[in-house]
């Protein structure tokens, strides 16, 4: 059932509240202090812990940027989350903004307005403002102009009140989903290790070079690849693992690539990571039939006696991933070399026996998959329902006296 509009009207957010900006340049950090929430913490209405930085009060320009009081709203007005809001509440009270807006609701229900900004209505016009810009951007003078439906206070509390308890149980649900998609990876990686390591203990741990073609030895790429080459040589870097799409790598000329001939790989190879993602292994695909590397991945070549699908598969078990956190170097950037590499010790198994432990773990896994792909439509689906039940009780397509929530579609 629709709600009456008689008593609603439009009015735009510069009439309701006042937007100012964050912190122009962020503050010196500290362990521990006034958290700093950014555009990463920021997510369709929750402010998340992870990644949280802190600064020390003495350090925030507080005469520029006051701290946050519960019942602003913080904006993200730059990036790739431009646009996504959050109401703040008590236990993010005296926070204080990175480079984002800052609504001070003045003539409006604080928590009706945090929904309003999460409802599709508004996101489109926010959308339609941040396009403008060659990057994603949103400053105050568009955010004061975006449009929203006004009932009396007493709707908007109840219309808040509604979507307080209904968004709290799809919440939930959500959380529930997510953390059932955390099991499954946990399942799969219980699996993988006891195939591929715990299930063989009487076996000693080979190192990986005498795994590998010793004629193609485990060896890093390009040092430097320099400029892009439109249809030139593709090579492979951290940043394409573990996907490894093919219209997304970069190319560099022959004469680079000839120069590296030796890391050139060939379909069936495995490539891993040995920065950033230290461990991250891909299969090279068939239709990959000449490509290199950078320096930062290494080329593992399976020997003739070493079923290809049992080494890659191998390679990800927690026993070898931890070998490989323990040989890396560094503390910002650290990496993993490839004397290091070549040593890491791999749970050997006989020939005949590696392919069937292998077609045993690819069957888990395509279980696994198609498990974790629902659970991943049902993720989405709550999403769309949750902003879909957002945008119905803010314009009034629903009453929220009557109606439970129930039965909103996007």
């Amino acid at each position: 059932m629709k709600a009456s509009l008689a008593n609603w009207r439009n009015s735009r957010i510069k009439h309701l509240a006042r937007i100012d900006y964050g912190l122009g340049q962020p503050p010196r950090l500290s362990e521990s202090g006034v958290p700093i929430l950014r555009a990463t913490n920021i997510n369709r209405g929750k402010i998340s812990e992870a990644g949280l930085i802190y600064a020390s009060l003495g350090d925030l320009p507080l005469d520029r940027a006051p701290l946050l009081k519960s019942g602003e709203i913080l904006v993200v007005r730059s990036g790739a989350y431009t646009g996504d809001s959050a109401l703040i509440t008590d236990k993010w009270a005296g926070s204080a903004p990175g480079y984002d807006l800052r609504i001070t609701p003045e003539r409006v229900e604080p928590r009706y307005l945090a929904y309003c900004l999460l409802s599709s209505v508004a996101m489109q016009q926010m959308d339609i403002a941040k396009a403008r810009a060659a990057q994603p951007h949103l400053n105050a003078e568009e955010l004061g102009e975006v449009t929203v439906g006004l009932p009396e206070p007493s709707e908007q509390r109840r219309i808040a009140d509604f979507l307080d308890a209904e968004t709290s149980r799809i919440d939930h649900l959500y959380t529930t989903r997510r953390n059932q998609t955390k099991l499954l990876d946990e399942r799969l990686d219980a699996v993988r290790n006891n195939l591929f390591a715990d299930s063989r203990k009487e076996s000693a741990g080979v190192p990986l070079m005498y795994l590998t073609d010793p004629a193609r030895p485990i060896v890093y790429g390009i040092v430097q690849a320099g400029p892009e080459i439109p249809g030139g040589v593709p090579y492979i870097k951290t940043g394409d693992l573990p996907e490894l799409k093919l219209d997304t790598l970069s190319r560099t000329s022959s004469e680079i690539h000839a120069q590296y001939r030796r890391a050139a790989v060939r379909p069936g190879d495995i490539v891993m990571a040995m920065r950033a993602s230290i461990g991250t292994v891909a299969m090279v695909p068939r239709e990959l039939a000449e490509a290199n590397l950078t320096q930062g991945t290494a080329r593992i070549a399976p020997a003739s006696n070493v079923d290809r699908k049992w080494l890659f598969h191998a390679l990800q078990t927690r026993a070898v991933r931890e070998q490989c956190e323990v040989r890396a170097v560094g503390s910002t950037f650290r990496t993993l070399n490839i004397w290091d590499l070549r040593r890491v010790l791999i749970r050997w198994a006989p020939i005949d026996e590696q392919s069937k432990i292998a077609d045993r773990f690819e069957l888990e896994l395509s279980h696994h998959d198609k498990l974790r792909s629902a659970t991943q439509r049902q993720l989405k689906l709550l999403a769309l329902r949750r902003q879909a039940l957002i945008t119905a009780a803010v314009t009034g397509q629903i009453d929220v006296s009557t109606a439970s929530g129930r039965g909103i579609e996007e």
